[in-house]
């Protein structure tokens, strides 16, 4: 199985910033922790700041890809574009967060692009991407 990784704006400084909330673990280091755990998946691995780069990713996934795991960050609050590129896939897609968006400011309650995913996991730290790739894997 492929699958891709996308994470959205900030998450560059995953392990550095605001370890209190993300940990202290850089997406390279989780990354490499779920290659070994997996070794039958083949990982691919996209950071952007720009959301038009997340939704050409989206796009360019199919046909290269099985499952996409996506942290928007906080496009996952604002960008139709990214939603409308998840919907007209037919790929699985999981977002995941990694904070419990739901116990933070109430504009980050709602997330336009998890109502388009197969599943929105949040609040398990890093954690919730293993669960995703666990969710893909048992869909095939």
């Amino acid at each position: 199985m492929r699958i891709l990784f996308l994470n959205g704006p900030n998450l560059d400084l995953l392990g550095t910033r605001e370890p209190h909330i993300y940990g202290d673990r850089s997406f390279p280091e989780l990354l490499e922790e779920l290659r070994k755990r997996y070794p039958q998946v083949t990982f691919s691995y996209v950071q952007s700041n720009v959301e038009g780069e997340l939704v050409s990713a989206v796009r360019g996934a199919v046909g290269e890809f099985e499952g996409i795991i996506i942290n928007p960050a906080g496009y996952s609050h604002t960008s139709v574009a990214l939603r409308d590129a998840i919907a007209l896939i037919d790929l699985p897609v999981v977002e995941v967060h990694i904070s419990n968006i739901h116990a933070r400011e109430e504009f980050r309650h709602n997330t336009i692009t998890g109502a388009v995913c197969a599943g929105v996991i949040t609040g398990f730290g890093s954690e919730g991407y293993r669960l995703a790739v666990e969710h893909l894997l048992k869909r095939g």
